[in-house]
This record gives structure tokens, C-alpha cells and sequence, in this order.
């Protein structure tokens, strides 16, 4: 091959190879301006009815606000880990409350895809599938699964954001309340600005059953403000997850054990009448046997 024409080609490889590394570096940058402390307000509303049921009742708008606290807890090259920890009450005496945790893998090719009655599907993807994107992996208060997506961050016009189209269970606001739909298929948009950054949803509420095509009952419209203050009136969620990180260390080690068997999973929602997250949120849940017994005893082995 003529040398001309080999110079040409690999300036053209380096600086590809050169964009992708800035354009990593860009993704890796936007998600960590999700950490730090928050002035969130959460609001929702039902838009649209599709049930043909007369009687169906909407769900009523929903507002609410608080303080948050957005732990990293891993910066690996392909791996973000961000906890969610609310303050409740006083900020001066608060109630701390272990929320949601995310993670962001780079070109992830495993997923567990929520199907609905507490239960998610092992699924792969080809590597190509996933090239460039990043997996947002979202998990319970008491880090078993929730809802994961795949997609790339788009950085244009000075702005930053990532979205995504995937299955999730009722949210709690709605699965006290809520019979007539047994997945959310969730439309989340994550936009870092200025102030923070903002969490868009357009939901879809669905019917599914096995062999049947998927009934729409209802759509909603979610929007969650991250407004950014100083990181010192979280003080009490950050002193509080160092005291307690080695407890929930051992939860995610088990999960995660629970999670490289890379096989379908079916949760109960129940044990003797409460919920996982009420075994592990009492303080006195802290020995790692004791905790890994708790979570087997809510993997439902019959299905």
C-alpha cells in the first residue's frame, strides 16, 4: 500500500481513538456531577387514560421534597457506583434513610430485565450492541434489583444528558395503592445543568401476562429537580454512611453473589410478613451470616 495513503489512515485511527477517550472522559464527568448534596422535589401526574375499564380512578398528583445526599462509593474506569441517602425532619437533628443506589457501567453486556411480579429475566448483549454506552443499573433500598437500561450520553449544545426506554417495577409511591398494572415501563432522561441536574420520566402503566400482548392502562409525566447546595448540610448522611458502610458493603458482596449466577431471578416480596429492607434496615442486622441468610430467604427457588 502506497505510504500516502497509510499516514492518512492511521492519523485517522489515533484520532479516533483520541475522541473516544475524550468522549469517555466527558460521560465519566457527567455522571459524577450526579454525587453531592441535594434540594430534590419529586413530581408526577398521570396524563393519559388508555383503560377501558369505567371505572378506572387515576392516580392522584404527586409532590414531595427533601434533602439528599449522593454518595460515590466506586470511580473505576467503567464503573460509577452513587448512593442516595435521604434526611428526613430537622436538618439540624435529621432522619437518615437508606434511598436508592445507581450504577454506571461502560458497555455493559449483562442485564436483568424486570418482567413484572417481582421477577427479572437474564439477558446478554452483543458487545456491539453496547459500544460507547453506559448501563444505568438501579437497585431497591435494600440493593436487590430494580430496573436497568442501556444507552449513550450525548453532549451538544452545552448540554449533557442520557436516556433510556426499559421495564421497572411499580414505583413506591404507587405498589402500596396500586393492583391494576404490574410494570412501568419507564422513559428516563438524565440531564445534568447548571444548578444540578434533573431526572425526566414519560411512564407508560402496563397489563402483562405470559402469552399475551401487553394492555396500556395509563401514561405519566416525572419530574425530579437535583438542585445542588453545599455539601455541608448533608453532613449527617455523609458521617452516617461511613459508619455504616461496611454493614452495606456485606449486602451488596451478597447480592452481587447472587447476581454473577447469571441466571433468572424471582424475589419474594414477603417473609413472615415483611419486607427485605425492614430485616435489613434494623441496626441490629450486622452479622454478614445473619444478613446472607436473611437475602437467600427472599430468593423465591420455586420458579
Amino acid at each position: 500500500m502506497n505510504k500516502k495513503i497509510i499516514i492518512p489512515i492511521m492519523v485517522m485511527a489515533l484520532s479516533l481513538s483520541v475522541y473516544a477517550q475524550n468522549k469517555k472522559t466527558q460521560d465519566r464527568n457527567a455522571i459524577k456531577k450526579m454525587c453531592g448534596c441535594f434540594e430534590v422535589e419529586f413530581n408526577f401526574a398521570e396524563t393519559f387514560k388508555y383503560s377501558s375499564d369505567s371505572t378506572y380512578v387515576p392516580s392522584n398528583n404527586y409532590r414531595t421534597a427533601g434533602l439528599e445526599w449522593a454518595q460515590q462509593v466506586d470511580d473505576e474506569n467503567n464503573k460509577i457506583s452513587i448512593q442516595h441517602i435521604l434526611l428526613v425532619g430537622s436538618e439540624s437533628s435529621p432522619y437518615i434513610m437508606k434511598h436508592w443506589k445507581q450504577d454506571w457501567i461502560f458497555e455493559n453486556q449483562e442485564f436483568y430485565v424486570y418482567n413484572g411480579n417481582n421477577s427479572w429475566n437474564y439477558e446478554t448483549k452483543f458487545k456491539g450492541e453496547v459500544k460507547n454506552q453506559w448501563t444505568q443499573k438501579v437497585y431497591q433500598v435494600d440493593d436487590s434489583p430494580r430496573y436497568e437500561g442501556s444507552a449513550t450520553w450525548v453532549h451538544v449544545d452545552g448540554k449533557s444528558y442520557w436516556e433510556n426506554i426499559t421495564n421497572a417495577p411499580l414505583p413506591r409511591r404507587e405498589y402500596s395503592k396500586r393492583s391494576d398494572y404490574n410494570i412501568m415501563v419507564r422513559g428516563n432522561r438524565h440531564e445534568i445543568i447548571s444548578e444540578g441536574w434533573i431526572h425526566d420520566q414519560d411512564n407508560s402503566k402496563i397489563i402483562r401476562s405470559k402469552d399475551k400482548n401487553d394492555i396500556l392502562i395509563a401514561k405519566e409525566k416525572g419530574v425530579n429537580y437535583y438542585k445542588r447546595v453545599d455539601d455541608s448540610r448533608c453532613k449527617a448522611a455523609a458521617d452516617w454512611w461511613t459508619q455504616n458502610y461496611s454493614k452495606w458493603k456485606t449486602v451488596r458482596d451478597k447480592w452481587n453473589e447472587v447476581y454473577s449466577k447469571k441466571t433468572d431471578l424471582k424475589l419474594h416480596s414477603l417473609v413472615d410478613s415483611k419486607p427485605l429492607y425492614s430485616y435489613l434496615f434494623d441496626d441490629a442486622m450486622i452479622n454478614e451470616e445473619t444478613i446472607n441468610k436473611t437475602i437467600e430467604s427472599f430468593i423465591n427457588l420455586d420458579e
